[in-house]
């Protein structure tokens, strides 16, 4: 049995294949046994970091401080987002932000490379598109992934990050609902 935390990253709580996405990955850990904790980013209340004083102060958001929690509780996490202009929608990453504090998520080091301090923990980024994968896949060579990958999760220790880019997401219902399938195998197989 594996604890899983979802973070639902889209900043709009509406309806998106996102949310679908992540209800599909949680029923499959749950049916794999797994324990499943979530978080929907679009329905938390915290400000943006706009100071160096602010990203290193002691002074936590209540949403925040809990989802540093859940993040410590978990052995697996699941990141999903829209990919908006190219890049993780920028709510999401306010979110990241503030839960990605130094003397949480990383040692500080002035000497050299930070320590990852949420190390013994793997992740699975999901991220929806427009475009056809392949495009963004080739022609962009998926930039923001391959950098959410490398400058965030491995930067605190998180290892190993797995990934998948869903592309056509407003294409055919059939291409939908077999990602929907696929995911929720993913989540039964969560190790």
């Amino acid at each position: 049995m594996t604890r899983v935390l979802i973070l639902d990253g889209h900043p709009d709580n509406g309806p998106h294949f996102i949310h679908a996405a992540a209800d599909a990955y949680a029923a499959g850990a749950k049916a794999g046994g797994h324990e499943v904790r979530r978080i929907d980013v679009a329905v938390l209340n915290f400000p943006l970091i706009r100071s160096e004083q602010q990203y290193y102060g002691p002074d936590l958001p209540d949403d925040i401080a809990e989802a540093q929690q859940a993040l410590l509780w978990a052995e697996h996490i699941v990141l999903l987002y829209p990919l908006w202009l190219g890049e993780v929608p920028a709510f999401f990453k306010a979110f990241l932000e503030q839960v990605a504090r130094p003397d949480f998520a990383f040692a500080p080091n002035k000497r050299g490379f930070p320590k990852g301090m949420l190390a013994g923990r793997s992740a699975r980024v999901i991220v929806t598109m427009g475009m056809p994968a392949p495009v963004y896949s080739l022609y962009y060579r998926a930039h923001s992934v391959k950098s959410f990958k490398r400058n965030i999760l491995e930067l605190v220790g998180i290892h190993p990050v797995r990934y998948a880019i869903i592309g056509s997401v407003s294409g055919s219902e059939r291409h939908r609902t077999r990602w929907l399938a696929r995911l929720r195998r993913w989540g039964e197989q969560t190790r």
